[in-house]
């Protein structure tokens, strides 16, 4: 496909909210985090457009979504971080099985969407605790189902806010792993679903939730899955194997409900997380042979220069 889409012109003035020295802890799922030089809360997609287009060449640019998956170090994040967190949130239904949705509409309503709809196949979707955004950018999944089957398109965009419309081909996609045009970002995709012939969607969506309950420390804050699994294994029978259900540094605990989440007892610093990860990495691969990938990404600066960039 990789066609450049016709949007209308950018406007003149910015619509959207410019915020400086932002703390992003009330930003991200782990409620940690240092302040951003500037967030960019956008009004819509045309407001993006025009906004990127301001950004000297230069200038860090880091999105942000619903902030799962993301753990950000104490000293914050230099440069322009754009929220998409109640933003780029159009979801609509096209012709046919299929629907459109922007970056900033969270996995779980787009699985509700669906389910209304009476269309089959996102109800996994309710299991990820994040964007659209962030889902396709790292192939997000839960309860055995994956983002990138289900896409048809993408339009994306690169720093001077030209917005390209792209097939799914065009991407590499592996387990939580998703290689594109580089210099390029999500704004929406087109997927494709299937009819819902016994119209259960709700019924499965409920039945996932309560799973997810059950099996995840839901009620404190966590990034979710802290580690991919290794190939034919679990990350979290590997942590629960080294004895780690309940380890803590600081406010930092591996959780007693799931080895593979980190979770927020209180007063957690980033600090303290990252060095809960570091210890489980170092644990695991001392006593079972194998070296965890973490499936959160670690970002920013530290407070000082005692810790090393992972």
């Amino acid at each position: 496909m990789n066609t450049a889409r016709s949007l209308p012109d950018t406007q003149q003035e910015l619509r959207g909210e410019l915020r400086r020295d932002v703390p992003l802890s009330e930003f991200t799922s782990w409620r940690v985090g240092g302040p951003a030089d500037r967030l960019y809360l956008p009004a819509d997609l045309a407001d993006l457009r025009n906004f990127l287009s301001t950004l000297e060449p230069r200038e860090p640019v880091f999105w942000l979504g619903l902030g799962s998956n993301l753990l950000i170090r104490d000293g914050g994040l230099r440069g322009t971080v754009i929220c998409t967190k109640g933003r780029l949130k159009e979801l609509k239904r096209l012709d046919g099985n299929r629907i459109y949705v922007e970056a900033g509409v969270p996995c779980a309503h787009v699985a509700k969407f669906a389910a209304r709809e009476q269309l089959g196949g996102a109800e996994f979707m309710a299991g990820i605790p994040g964007t659209l955004g962030g889902a396709l950018a790292m192939n997000a999944g839960a309860f055995g189902g994956e983002t990138w089957p289900l896409v048809e398109s993408v339009l994306t965009c690169d720093r001077s806010g030209q917005v390209y419309e792209r097939g799914a081909r065009e991407f590499t996609v592996g387990y939580r792993r998703v290689k594109g045009v580089p210099g390029e970002w999500f704004l929406a995709a087109e997927i494709r679903l299937a009819p819902d012939v016994d119209a259960q969607g709700g019924e499965r969506i409920r039945d996932l939730l309560a799973r997810r309950a059950a099996t995840q420390p839901t009620h404190l804050p966590s990034c979710g899955s802290v580690f991919r699994n290794p190939e034919g294994d679990h990350a979290a029978r590997l942590i629960e194997s080294c004895d780690l259900k309940g380890q803590r540094i600081g406010g930092a605990e591996v959780s007693p409900k799931h080895a593979n989440f980190i979770v927020n007892t209180g007063g957690a610093s980033a600090a303290d997380i990252e060095a809960l990860v570091q210890l489980v990495q170092t644990r695991v691969e001392t006593v079972c042979g194998v070296r965890l990938e973490p499936e959160v990404r670690i970002v920013g600066e530290p407070l000082n220069n005692s810790m090393e960039a992972v």
